[in-house]
């Protein structure tokens, strides 16, 4: 495994290194700045997050321009290191909000000591959250607490770093109990449990409405604040359980358009369990049975791909040009879905050419907006229920003569829509029950389930110009 692991800026310049087993000299990661330079000028003919150098290997992961590399000898499983990598700065990210170079450099001991927990001599060992909040008892510091607390955060901070290796705890039974997620002895007087099924949908559409690439991604997220040590059992439709979170055919939803599904085939791959869920019994049995962790977590995590969707939006896209000196853009969107089904939080975003001036709207409802550092136009609605249908009409002055091939490739740039929905996902998956069991306490439990349909990144349609 890993013999150091080490945090570099985005300038590769060191800032904190902690080297595990001493079998490599430590000025190795002098060297990777160089290494990785040649990288990304493609002389090694690697794009990968590994470089090998004369017998070493330096497996690396980015994050806000911080690089968390792990350094061995080559004979080593680089993904083992890499899941190791995402899970540090996963921790690091929970106990400091943001993993930049201020809050490293705010809280090397913090640092030094998850590092310490997290991995023995090169081998990871606790890599969950809710475990490593046993073992690291210092706060740790912000630039806002600093502001709040200049005067004596110094000396708080010396005597916090001082109490907490005074009052080191012995192991916490997470770590000596079979089930490591969760503590014993956990106690509410209201017993919860939320499950939100949240899909985000990727697409891309052409001028003629007709769907090119589409992709779900969906999570069913669970909050559980319940007393003791509950079994829980979720219940999904047949379809979705019977094809074993693979594939599934011939889905309908009554929610949504019925145009919406067909009865081709939807395929559902990359499905991931959190650690709680018996594999076991699932594979065996078909059911999804779990201890849950206290608090929040994604329970079941899965990708669809679908070319049967239909867009939610139905948006015509022109432009008009005139002389190269004014350009004429409209927008129409139609709410594709049920008149008893509204969408939230609907956004817009118009590319328009750079410098431009005296933007003139004509539209019917929502407000308008330039935004010139990101040459857009913002189109927002707080809700547009469905069958609406709704216009807006740009006027803008080039402020510079445009050439025709100029706009030529302005037009390519797609529409950008993002969106909320409630009550349904297009996957068709449904939870049917949620059952809690307590065998010691016994107590009356009230589970919560909510659907959310909500644009991806990438949920774009392409102008009828190009």
């Amino acid at each position: 495994m890993a013999s150091i692991v080490a945090f570099l800026d985005s300038k590769a310049r060191l800032l904190l290194l902690r080297d595990y087993k001493g079998d490599i000299p430590v000025s190795v990661i002098d060297e990777f700045p160089l290494l990785l330079l040649k990288q990304e000028q493609g002389l090694n003919n690697s794009s990968e997050p590994i470089i090998y150098s004369n017998g070493i290997s330096y497996t690396f992961i980015q994050n806000d321009g911080i690089y968390t590399v792990g350094i061995s000898k080559c004979d080593v499983n680089v993904f083992t290191i890499l899941v190791f990598l995402s899970k540090l700065n996963d921790a690091l990210i929970k106990h400091f909000k943001k993993l930049n170079e201020f809050s490293i450099k705010d809280n090397y001991s913090i640092i030094y000591e998850l590092l310490d927990e997290m991995m023995d001599f090169g081998i990871p060992q606790i890599t969950d959250d809710l475990v490593l909040k046993d073992y690291i008892t210092q706060q740790s510091i912000t630039f806002e607490k600093l502001i709040s607390n200049v005067s004596n955060s110094a000396t708080s901070t010396h005597r916090k770093i001082k109490q907490s290796k005074q009052d080191r705890r012995a192991p916490p039974t997470t770590i000596t109990n079979q089930i490591s997620w969760r503590k014993e002895g956990l106690k509410y007087k209201k017993n919860e449990a939320y499950l939100d099924v949240i899909e985000s949908i990727d697409m891309l559409i052409n001028s003629r409405g007709q769907m090119l690439t589409s992709e779900i991604y969906g999570k069913i997220k669970l909050k559980s604040y319940l007393s003791g040590m509950p079994e829980l059992q979720l219940g999904l439709n047949e379809k979705f359980i019977n094809s074993g979170l693979n594939s599934i055919k011939g889905l309908t939803s009554d929610n949504i358009n019925n145009e919406s599904i067909t009865k081709s085939s939807i395929e559902v791959e990359d499905v991931k369990f959190h650690q709680c869920v018996q594999l076991e019994k699932f594979e065996n049995d078909k059911i999804i049975t779990f201890i849950p962790p206290d608090g929040e977590c994604d329970l079941i995590t899965y990708r669809v791909h679908s070319d049967i969707l239909k867009p939610l939006f139905l948006i015509e896209y022109k432009f008009k040009n005139h002389s190269n000196t004014r350009l004429e853009i409209m927008v129409k969107v139609r709410a594709n879905f049920k008149n008893k089904i509204s969408a939230n939080k609907v956004e817009i975003r118009i590319p328009v050419p750079e410098e431009i001036d005296s933007p003139k709207f004509h539209y019917q409802k929502g407000k308008l907006k330039y935004l010139p550092d990101e040459n857009t136009l913002r189109w927002k609605f707080h809700k547009i229920e469905g069958g609406k249908e709704y216009v807006m009409i740009a006027e803008l002055m080039l402020l510079s003569l445009v050439s025709e091939s100029e706009l030529k490739q302005f037009r390519k740039i797609p529409l950008n829509i993002k969106f909320e929905m409630q009550g349904f996902v297009t996957s068709g998956l449904q939870v049917r029950y949620l059952k809690i069991h307590e065998p010691h306490l016994n107590y009356n439990s009230y589970p919560y389930v909510r659907y959310i349909t909500r644009s991806g990144d990438n949920y774009e349609i392409r102008s009828s110009n190009v």
